[in-house]
């Protein structure tokens, strides 16, 4: 098979059906310009994701929501596989490289995708290739075909108009306007960093972005420290671009994360970031711009003393950004999946 024949590519997402997050975004991006480049592309995934992936991949609705272990699911799963006749099949993440490891035709070649950082990847052991999302996921893999390939996302759009429904961004008057976002979940410590802000003494307001089952708990966390007016939580907002174009800086306060997808969205768009120290950051920000761990000092101390000269901050970041475009493109994540479907299959 030449590099230029179109590939019948099977992509398995085994979450349940409750939660889009970065994993899901992921494999709809890339279902969608595998598409885009001609392959026949067939998404087996929760039928709460039917609307969720473009129109040009074929999805295929399983009870994804059953364990990795349930023999239902798994005999449902290879007959699909089956009907399809995949060149490749490209699991992601752990339930889904178990279950592709068990079911996956003779005649297709298998490769999962590591999400984030798990205690064991043996579900990953019986598949031909896997592919990492950051440096440390991919030294982790313990894989003899492990390749490093970062998320992309496609360049921003500057034409990109605010919705009717968002609100209007909120004045600083001059000061900074610190801007986090994701899902409102333990994992994103926005807890943390709400106390961080507060602690940082610094001027301006900090913006939340985002919806989940901690929205309760952060609403009457910043009732009680009195910072109603300095700490806002608008929720999801589709259109982030402007927030980021408006954002002295963005912060990701995570505890882990795989590769964060809105470091990337920062970056591309120009806005200086500041994380804690997760997965896939070291290799795109300055140490400065680290903090030396994910306690509530660390992150206010990060906070107070890169936001006190944010024009150096985002001059220290130029490199970042242009960095950001060239290695964090959709188009240059594609090329390279791609390229690791072809040498697994000329293997």
């Amino acid at each position: 098979m030449s590099v230029t024949d179109p590939l019948t590519i099977a992509l398995v997402i085994a979450t349940p059906g409750t939660g889009w997050g970065g994993m899901e975004k992921h494999t709809a991006d890339l279902a969608g310009a595998l598409s885009d480049r001609g392959h026949a592309v067939h998404v087996l995934a929760h039928p709460a994701y039917s609307d969720c992936f473009p129109e040009s991949a074929h999805l295929h609705p399983l009870p994804l929501q059953l364990g990795r272990n349930n023999l239902w699911l798994k005999h449902r799963l290879g007959r699909t596989l089956k009907s399809i006749g995949p060149d490749i099949v490209h699991a992601q993440g752990n339930k889904a490289a178990s279950l592709v490891s068990a079911a996956c035709p003779k005649t297709a070649v298998a490769v999962g995708t590591l999400h984030g950082t798990k205690s064991s990847h043996r579900a990953f052991r019986k598949l031909a290739g896997v592919i990492g999302v950051s440096r440390e996921i991919t030294n982790a893999a313990s894989h003899l075909n492990a390749r490093l390939i970062y998320n992309g996302l496609a360049l921003p759009d500057s034409s990109q108009h605010k919705s009717r429904n968002q609100p209007d961004i909120p004045a600083t008057d001059g000061q900074p306007l610190l801007l986090a976002a994701g899902r409102l979940e333990p994992v994103k410590q926005f807890d943390r960093l709400i106390r961080a802000w507060v602690n940082s003494a610094c001027g301006g307001k900090l913006v939340i972005l985002g919806e989940g089952r901690q929205r309760p708990l952060l609403e009457s966390l910043v009732r009680e420290l009195g910072m109603e007016k300095r700490i806002l939580l608008p929720g999801h907002q589709p259109r982030i671009l402007p927030w980021l174009q408006a954002a002295t800086a963005c912060i990701i306060s995570s505890s882990r994360e795989g590769f964060p997808y809105i470091m990337v969205e920062a970056l591309m768009a120009g806005c200086p970031v500041l994380s804690t120290p997760v997965s896939g950051v070291r290799d795109f920000l300055p140490h400065t711009c680290i903090a030396r761990s994910d306690n509530v000092d660390d992150i206010a101390t990060l906070i107070s003393t890169r936001l006190a000269e944010p024009d150096l901050l985002t001059a220290e970041q130029h490199e970042s950004f242009q960095q950001a475009r060239e290695q964090l493109s959709l188009e240059t994540m594609v090329s390279k999946t791609v390229a690791f479907y072809q040498d697994l299959l000329d293997d």
